[in-house]
Parts: C-alpha cells; sequence; structure tokens
C-alpha cells in the first residue's frame, strides 16, 4: 500500500485518551479531517520496557490497550503504520525464555547472537568493542541460563538496565525469518499498510566493523524483508539514524527514508533567523521521505547531521534548547563522537518549547516542514501544543519522558481550543487538499532573512513566504476560481 500524501499522527496508543478504543474516538472526534495520511501507532504490543520497544510478540496487543480488531477498526478510516523492531525482542519473550531454559536445546538457540558468531575467539578486545557504533556503554549483556544458572553472554544493543531487556536477534537464523513472515502476515490482516524497520541499522553484526549500516549486507537484508512486505501489499520505513549519506543510499535503492535532518535545520534556523543552509539542503535531499519536527525520542543531531552542521553551531542550538528546558542523549563511543568531543546524539523536549512556547514560530516551523517534499508526521504532543511535562516522573530516568505526556480526552478538548492549534489545524488542511502539492517544488531565491518555498501543479501554485525577523508566516495561493489569495496563517 502506497502511503498517502496527506499529513499523519504519531501516538502511543494509550496517549490519546488512554487506549485503541479511545484514540478511535479522539480520532474521528476531532481529527477526522485532519489525519488523512493516516496514523502512526507506537508499539501496541505486550512488552517488557522502553515504552513498547521491548516487545514480548507481535501477534498480541497488550490488553491495556485494546486488540486487533480495534487496530483494524482504526485501519477502517485512518491509514495504520505499527512498528517492527527488526533488531531485538525481549528477554521476557517467549523465544528467549525458551533459550534460557533449554540453551542449544532450544528451538529458538539460533535466534540469538553469542560474541562467538562474530569472535570465534570469544568476547572482543575494547579496542574492537570502541569501533561499534555503541547505544550503551557495552554491546552485550549476560544472563543466567537454566536450572544451573550457568551463565550466558548476547548481544544487546540497547537498554538502560544490566542485563538489558531487549536482546538482539541473528536476522540470518530461519526462526527470526520465520517471526518476521508471521508478523506481516498478521499485521496485513489488520489493515496496517506501512511498517516502519526500527532501529533497522544495528541488525548487521561484523568484525572490524562498527556494526552500523554493513554493507553489503544491509542491502541484502532489506531487499529479503521488502519481498515478503510486498507479498502483504505493506510498505516498509527503515529507520535509520546515521550520516545522511547512508540514508541517500537507501533512497537511491528506492525505499523511503526518514527526513532526520530537516528539524534540527528548521531550529537552526529560526534561532539565527539565517536561511542559508536550510535552503541548501531543501535544494539537494531527496524527496521520497516522511518528514518530522518532533518524535517520540528527540530531535537528531549526531551523527545525523555530520557534514551538515558543524559543532559550534551545533552547540549554539543545543544551549538555547537547554535554556528552554531540554535534555540530552549522548554518544557513547569515543571513535564517534565529533574531534572536539561534541558528543550530542538527540535533543529530548517538546517541540512548542524548544521553539520557545512562541505561536508564531511555532507555526513557520510547521510550515516549514509542510513546505518540504515528503509526507508530513506530527507528534501528538506537537500537535496539542503541549509544553515539556517537568512532572512527569518517568523522566528522571528516561529525559525523553519529557516529551510523552499521557493526554485524556478531556485535555485534548481543552487543547484543541488554543489559538496556535486552531492555526495548525487550518495549516495541515490546506496541505492535505491543495492539489499543487503533488506537483512540483522548488526553493525561490530569497534573501537570508526569509524563506520562500513553492510548489505548482498545472495552473495551480501555493507559495509559503517566510519573514525571519517577525515570524511572520504567509501563503500565497491561487484558488479554484483562479484568483490570488494571501493568507496570513
Amino acid at each position: 500500500m502506497k502511503p498517502l500524501n496527506k499529513v499523519q499522527l504519531i501516538t502511543y496508543p494509550d496517549s490519546l485518551g488512554g487506549n485503541l478504543e479511545s484514540l478511535d474516538i479522539v480520532l474521528n472526534r476531532y481529527f477526522k479531517d485532519i489525519f488523512r495520511g493516516g496514523v502512526h501507532i507506537l508499539p501496541p504490543f505486550p512488552s517488557s520496557g522502553d515504552r513498547g520497544f521491548s516487545p514480548l510478540t507481535y501477534l498480541e496487543i497488550e490488553p491495556a490497550f485494546g486488540g486487533w480488531e480495534d487496530i483494524k477498526k482504526i485501519g477502517e478510516n485512518f491509514p495504520v503504520m505499527l512498528d517492527l523492531m527488526v533488531n531485538h525482542i525481549s528477554r521476557k519473550s517467549e523465544y528467549f525464555k525458551d533459550y534460557l531454559a533449554k540453551g542449544d536445546e532450544s528451538e529458538y538457540s539460533g535466534m540469538f547472537i553469542t560474541p562467538e558468531k562474530v569472535w570465534p575467539e570469544g568476547i572482543p578486545s575494547d579496542d574492537e568493542i570502541q569501533k561499534i557504533f555503541l547505544r550503551r556503554e557495552k554491546p552485550f549483556s549476560t544472563y543466567g541460563q537454566g536450572d544451573s544458572g550457568e551463565e550466558i553472554t548476547v548481544w544487546t544493543t540497547f537498554g538502560k538496565t544490566d542485563p538489558s531487556e531487549q536482546t538482539d536477534v541473528d536476522i540470518n537464523s530461519p526462526v527470526t525469518k520465520k517471526m518476521f513472515s508471521s508478523i506481516l502476515k498478521n499485521f496485513h490482516k489488520y489493515n496496517v499498510g506501512t511498517v516502519r524497520l526500527d532501529a533497522v541499522g544495528y541488525v548487521i553484526k561484523k568484525r572490524d566493523t562498527s556494526c552500523f549500516f554493513v554493507e553489503p549486507e544491509i542491502f541484502d537484508f532489506m531487499k529479503e524483508i521488502s519481498e515478503l512486505a510486498q507479498g502483504e501489499e505493506i510498505t516498509l520505513l527503515p529507520e535509520l539514524h546515521s550520516h545522511f549519506s547512508r540514508q541517500y543510499k537507501m533512497a537511491e535503492k528506492g525505499y523511503w527514508i526518514y527526513d532526520f535532518i530537516l528539524p534540527y535545520l528548521i531550529l537552526e534556523t529560526l534561532f539565527t533567523k539565517k536561511s542559508g543552509a536550510l535552503k541548501k539542503y531543501l535544494n539537494e535531499r531527496p524527496e521520497k521521505q516522511f518528514t518530522m519536527l518532533d518524535c517520540h525520542d528527540g530531535i537528531p543531531v549526531k551523527p545525523d547531521l555530520d557534514d551538515i552542521a558543524d559543532s559550534e553551531a551545533a552547540r549554539n542550538v543545543v544551549d538555547i534548547c537547554l535554556e528552554r528546558g531540554a535534555n540530552l542523549s549522548r554518544i557513547k563511543s569515543s571513535k564517534h563522537k565529533s574531534p572536539d568531543g561534541f558528543d550530542v546524539h538527540q535533543i529530548r523536549g517538546t517541540i512548542y518549547s524548544l521553539l520557545g512556547e512562541d505561536d508564531d514560530t511555532y507555526i513557520a516551523a510547521r510550515a516549514l516542514q509542510f513546505f518540504t517534499p515528503g509526507i508530513p508526521q506530527v507528534y501528538y504532543v506537537g500537535l496539542l501544543a503541549g509544553a515539556n511535562d517537568i512532572n512527569n516522573e518517568n523522566a528522571k530516568t528516561d529525559g525523553r519522558e519529557i516529551n510523552r505526556h499521557n493526554f485524556s480526552i478531556d485535555e485534548v478538548e481543552q487543547a484543541i481550543k488554543k489559538t496556535v492549534v486552531k492555526r495548525l489545524l487550518e495549516l495541515i488542511r490546506f496541505r492535505n487538499d491543495y492539489p499543487a502539492f503533488n506537483g512540483n517544488f522548488s526553493v525561490p531565491d530569497s534573501d537570508e532573512g526569509s524563506v520562500i518555498l513553492k510548489w505548482e501543479n498545472s495552473e495551480l501554485f501555493c507559495r509559503l513566504i517566510i519573514d525571519l525577523a517577525s515570524m511572520n508566516s504567509s501563503i500565497e495561493y491561487v484558488d479554484s476560481d483562479g484568483e490570488l489569495k494571501l493568507w496570513q496563517i
């Protein structure tokens, strides 16, 4: 199923009303004409951690959220995207529990990655570990096996605990391949049309590499799983936080990619009131992308912006965000930091707070996103112009929780009355409905203190004009009667 060129929502299954049934009510009651591009429901599966990203299984829905029929019902009115964490699964999954209980006798023994699979002599040296793009202090965890408690070490890319909740899977194992096939078949059965391949860059483990986006093996995997997905009429969206050249390689192969560069460049443009870097980027980027400003993680910095933003400029952006309540995630491996030691991986906070909780600046940011070629996604907190959730107790252990407030239906009703939210909804309607967005994009010349973006389709055109000094945003467009209109957003 080809994604629609309309605006999409990103939300957790319990973040708009408390469960999937309430999500369906909220979507149909308040946003029926808004999210015609669909909804990306972050992992609704039974999970042992990481807010759903440590799934026990993909064949069930967490009972507290509802069931598969709820997913199917939402999919009748809004195209649905779900996640498949191709790199890992929960340590509490039946697969891993059986492996711990039975060892090599388990039918799932080949599904997990012991160090010997990569280094036959055992655990690698510290120097070899430092080559790896680390997401935690070490890439392995040790677990007690069976009644004897004999220790077994397996690869764990992610996880805040030791041992980790998320155990990596061997994508070359027939058992893993069978699992992927059954997941995609089940997704298709319940109206899931797009699947995000979470953490796909980490699936190849190979000696003397960073174990991230290892070529050509990564493309062998993409070809194989794409064939499975095509058989179920599912579009894949690989999630890849990396140097932009790797994203572009994915695009060259015909895959959809995420525009993880755009959010930072929009922040930098609005903070510095200088548009040169953004306009240069917009003239060079692939168009087959999903665009975003905010998400459940944070604003990407390194390695996504390597060779695009220098460390000094990035530090200035980071400092402003910190002043506005943000927190940071860091690069773990010294070899993957900047030569001057700059190590910010992501900036975490709500996009509304990062932009100073200024309505005009926020609308300017969204307008830039919506006029950038691609399929725009709006995170639910940003949709409701939510501020940093400084009272979220979970943020003390996971800084991402600052941008994960759960809204009751009453809170949604109050939020949509805010002027800034009303302005955003009108902007989304224009982006969904105006035919020129299916035409040709250009970046007309303008001075550094402004941005002009233009779409043309036959006799119709629309042009976004942003004055960075005043943060005034307007759209000039031709209406259905052929009259030229000017809309102050």
